[in-house]
């Protein structure tokens, strides 16, 4: 098999050390406790596994070249990233959300639910992550060979790389810049992801419905 891993390699790591909205969401629970940093990445990552086995299967490459799937799922990504982005910046102001405050003051395994779910949603229902599995893997794989397997082989080593990037990151936060779960910091944290998510829903909405 002919696989380009290292130019692969190269190409993962660059797009990890772009900050996205999963960047947003695993830093800001990473703030609050490492647990919670590290339970939302592997939350991200099971949002990855979902395009990869879509991909593999060839839904994903449908929604890609159909302007109305893309469309659909475009919207509804961008609504929740401006809806999330909206209730993290109201928070940044005072305006506690309801389900986080319950769930940090009496279950920690609730937080830890809420950490993962919020991870997943991220990047099951951001578009770009599907079209990353449909048109940048095949440009590493071998054109002779069968591409499922491909897109599966490089598709799991992306999420590895991920997971090692994302738990390297929050543990780095966490022993380098501690203060960062301090009320005033984390108000003023709450206020910058906020609006950094709403900004990128609105850009995502702007994202064509043509294959890039």
């Amino acid at each position: 098999m002919n696989l380009d891993l290292f130019g692969f390699l190269v190409v993962v790591t660059v797009a990890y050390l772009v900050p996205g909205p999963d960047f947003l969401i695993i830093t800001r629970f990473a703030a609050r406790q490492r647990a919670l940093g590290h339970v939302a990445a592997l939350g991200a990552q099971a949002g990855l596994c979902c395009h990869m086995l879509l991909a593999v299967f060839g839904l994903s490459a449908i929604a890609a070249h159909s302007a109305v799937a893309f469309s659909l799922i475009k919207l509804v990504g961008a609504a929740y990233l401006m809806i999330l982005g909206c209730r993290i910046l109201l928070s940044g102001f005072g305006w506690r959300d309801r389900l986080e405050a319950a769930c940090a003051s009496h279950d920690a395994n609730c937080s830890k639910q809420h950490a993962f779910q919020t991870g997943l949603l991220t990047n099951v229902l951001n578009p770009k992550a599907a079209l990353f599995f449909v048109s940048v893997l095949p440009q590493f794989i071998d054109d002779t060979l069968p591409a499922g397997p491909q897109i599966l082989l490089l598709g799991v080593i992306d999420i590895g790389v991920g997971i090692l990037f994302w738990l390297g990151l929050v543990s780095l936060l966490n022993r380098f810049l501690p203060g960062l779960g301090k009320p005033h910091l984390q108000a003023w944290q709450n206020r910058a992801t906020g609006l950094l998510l709403v900004l990128a829903g609105m850009l995502l909405l702007r994202t064509s419905a043509e294959r890039p």
